[in-house]
């Protein structure tokens, strides 16, 4: 598929970060996008900054929808064959996705829960339900979001990042095979999974409104409390903070997550789609994913101890993801 003129796309979580990305740039090319995320006001403004670069006649359509209920993506489906009056379509992103979780052994099951729903459990529905529109097409490909938390479990030594992490492999275990799977019975289908690095998403500001917890402003005195603590333990000066400073620099946090990545949305999407048109199963995005993709496969039975987050922190890589090694417990 070496362009998306007059095709179908469907891209979830589409509200902000690469998939607002992905629909601006699908939608410039002349593709027709449906889109769906749980904010409406964003998805909006995703479809107010992609119609600037449209051409005339190209239809793009919200949809609200969390992508770990089936029921809503089944919903989502039949809205868009509806409204893009289709029995097919060309490329499916299922791109949505949030932070957090935690730990499995210590960690609050709920929240472990709802990260791996979103994470995991968007991506099998999102095949489930939109592949046999996929299959209908002509030509189609499925893109499915991993991260480098699916070959590395891990943010640092010092940190549990099981829900996410899990998730992400999940993610990427499921997509290799799909390869061999769509090969034997829809070899007209192709699949990609995308492993991005340190990319600049609104993920971090996102996630605890996704998990239903209140963002870093919000934060109850308690709440405040608990973070602080975390962060002592790790080996942070922040004891004597007062309340509203681990407020403030929780959410500066955040921000900065978004704005001092080394790769943007908007350049991770066309990585993206520049890995779609090569037919790559394999996407890694960002310079920091590949060099930690290589780390790995050199050297994977330290790749969880603290002298190879030294190495990760040394090269300068993920900077915006990880801890720094002398934090760790």
């Amino acid at each position: 598929m070496k362009n998306f003129s007059n095709r179908i796309a469907v891209v979830t979580g589409g509200g902000t970060g690469m998939g607002r990305e992905l629909v601006i740039a699908l939608a410039a090319e002349g593709c027709h996008v449906g889109m769906c995320d749980v904010s409406a006001d964003n998805m909006a403004e995703t479809r107010r900054l992609a119609q600037v670069k449209a051409p005339a006649g190209v239809r793009i359509t919200t949809h609200l929808c969390d992508v770990s209920s089936e029921q809503q993506m089944q919903a989502f489906r039949d809205a868009v064959c509806a409204e893009h009056a289709t029995d097919h379509i060309n490329l499916l992103f299922n791109n949505a996705g949030i932070g957090g979780g935690g730990g499995f052994v210590a960690g609050d099951r709920e929240l472990w829960e709802r990260t791996f729903g979103v994470c995991w459990y968007g991506v099998y529905y999102g095949c489930r339900t939109f592949l046999p529109l996929l299959v209908a097409s002509e030509e189609g490909h499925v893109v499915n979001t991993s991260s480098v938390n699916g070959f590395w479990a891990s943010i640092g030594p010092g940190v549990e990042h099981t829900a996410y992490c899990a998730a992400k492999f999940a993610v990427k275990g499921f997509t290799e095979a799909l390869i061999t799977d769509l090969a034997m019975n829809a070899p007209h289908v192709h699949a990609s999974v995308v492993m991005p690095g340190h990319i600049g998403t609104s993920i971090a500001l996102n996630t605890s409104t996704v998990l239903g917890q209140r963002g870093a402003l919000e934060m109850t005195a308690a709440e405040v409390d608990a973070v602080r603590q975390r962060m002592v333990a790790r080996g942070l000066p922040v004891g004597n903070l007062p309340d509203e400073q681990i407020r403030a620099a929780m959410h500066q946090r955040a921000i900065d997550f978004r704005d001092k990545a080394p790769t943007t949305a908007a350049q991770a999407a066309n990585i993206i789609l520049d890995g779609v048109r090569a037919q790559r199963w394999r996407i890694l995005v960002g310079d920091d994913a590949v060099r930690l993709d290589r780390m790995v496969r050199e050297d994977p039975e330290n790749a969880y101890t603290v002298d190879f987050m030294r190495r990760v922190w040394g090269e300068g890589l993920l900077g915006g993801l990880t801890q720094a090694p002398e934090q760790a417990r």
